[in-house]
């Protein structure tokens, strides 16, 4: 019986031991798993369709880790809280951002985290929460949604119904500008015919022109050196004529000089006598033409005899 007691608390103790171990096995696994993976969270503000528990996570196109959770936020169902499980030497800056990609053209979307400048600090030393939270931006497809409904929006301003009402109101004008045209096809017709001629008759009057230009400038080139020649004489004599001129009033200043303070002083005086004598021989001519015998013998003249 002593024995048999002894086995079981050897067994006991061994299994105890065992448990034991592999709590501790545990343990360091979970410790070890905790020091290589960290926990971030991303807050989208757009559907994540596609997106799934253990989607890859990229960084800059390298994996970095996995989506562990997909939630609605709480307080607003418009938006989806992503909780991200990251290596723990993967470079999360403040300046990094998140935001949904797709693999080719039919793959499946994943999170693509993007940023991060090397002077920027760690995101997880400057946001103190238990999950830190890496900011998001637009996706390509979010981009692309909003580009399709401004395009949507202005399309339907386009085809409004008044923009309908006048492009069919322009198509009925320009359907009635084309039968009057269709109408006028004779008139048009003369006209384009007399535009022609006058077109032609145009390009002759231009060439005639033309010609009656080049004659003229034949003959003024012809005839250019024979006026160079004589502008140069007379140019020659107006200078000699100067020249002269100046050698007359140079030799002469004695006598010019003196005649302006002299001569014309004099000839003020002068003018007046002449003035005088003009009017007192218009007088004399007055009384001659009206009485010449009275002024010159100083009587009237002899009457005529009348015979009774």
């Amino acid at each position: 019986m002593e024995t048999r007691a002894n086995y079981v608390l050897i067994g006991a103790f061994t299994i105890l031991v065992t448990l034991l171990l592999l709590l501790f096995a545990l343990w360091a696994a979970k410790y070890s798993s905790e020091k290589e993976w960290r926990t971030y969270a991303v807050l989208f503000t757009e559907p994540v369709t596609g997106l799934t528990e253990g989607s890859p996570v990229q960084y800059n196109g390298i994996s970095v880790g996995t989506v562990q959770n997909l939630s609605l936020a709480p307080d607003d169902p418009r938006r989806v809280i992503a909780i991200l499980r990251l290596q723990a030497n993967a470079p999360i800056k403040t300046d990094t951002r998140a935001k949904l990609s797709i693999q080719g053209i039919t793959g499946s979307p994943f999170i693509q985290l993007t940023g991060g400048d090397p002077a920027s600090p760690l995101l997880a030393d400057t946001d103190r929460r238990e999950v830190p939270v890496i900011q998001t931006e637009a996706s390509a497809l979010q981009n692309i949604a909003d580009t399709a409904n401004r395009l949507v929006a202005r399309m339907d301003q386009v085809l409004s119904d008044e923009n309908v009402k006048r492009v069919s109101n322009t198509l009925s004008n320009i359907e009635s500008m084309t039968g009057s045209i269709a109408e006028q096809r004779e008139d048009l017709r003369a006209l384009i015919i007399n535009a022609r001629k006058s077109s032609e008759q145009l390009s002759a009057t231009l060439d005639n022109t033309n010609r009656a230009v080049q004659s003229v400038d034949r003959e003024l080139v012809a005839k250019l050196p024979g006026l160079i020649a004589k502008l140069d004489s007379t140019l020659t004599r107006l200078d000699s004529a100067a020249n002269n001129a100046n050698g007359v009033l140079t030799d002469n200043r004695a006598a010019i000089n003196s005649f302006a303070n002299d001569g014309l002083a004099q000839l003020g005086p002068t003018l007046s006598e002449l003035r005088s004598l003009v009017r007192d021989l218009r007088r004399i001519s007055d009384r001659l033409d009206g009485n010449p015998t009275r002024y010159l013998l100083g009587r009237d003249g002899p009457k005529e005899f009348e015979p009774e």
